[in-house]
C-alpha cells in the first residue's frame, strides 16, 4: 500500500505545484480509496506527508475513485514501468512501452488478466 500511497501523494503535490484547479484520482487499491475516508490506517511514518496533501486537496475540485486493475490496463502498466526509474518521470506523452494497451483502451477493446 505504501507505493501506491506514495504515488497518489506525489500526483497531489504536482498537481499543487502546477496550480491545477481540478484533479480525478483513480486508484486500482481499495486500501489507498479507504485512507481517503479515514486517515487512520496511514502508516505512521506517512502519516505527516498524507496530512499535508488532504490539505492540499483543499484547493481543488477533487474526486477519487476506485478502479479494478483490468478496467484500466494502461495505468496500470505505466505505473508498473514507473516502478523500475529511478527518480519521478514526466512523461509528455504516450509511453511506446503502452500505444498498443493504449490504443486498445480508445477503441474500447476489453483486456483481460489471465494467470
Amino acid at each position: 500500500m505504501n507505493a501506491k500511497l506514495i504515488g497518489v501523494m506525489v500526483a497531489i503535490e504536482v498537481a499543487s505545484i502546477n496550480n491545477w484547479n481540478s484533479l480525478w484520482l483513480e486508484n486500482d487499491s481499495m486500501l489507498v480509496f479507504l485512507a481517503f475516508k479515514s486517515s487512520k490506517i496511514v502508516s505512521w511514518c506517512l502519516r505527516n506527508r498524507w496530512d499535508n496533501s488532504m490539505h492540499l486537496l483543499t484547493k481543488f475540485r477533487f474526486n477519487v475513485t476506485h478502479i479494478y486493475r483490468e478496467g484500466n490496463h494502461c495505468a496500470n502498466k505505466l505505473a508498473n514501468i514507473c516502478l523500475d526509474l529511478s527518480s519521478h518521470f514526466w512523461f509528455t506523452g504516450v509511453p511506446s512501452q503502452i500505444l498498443a494497451d493504449f490504443v486498445r483502451n480508445k477503441l474500447g477493446f476489453p483486456n483481460f488478466r489471465f494467470c
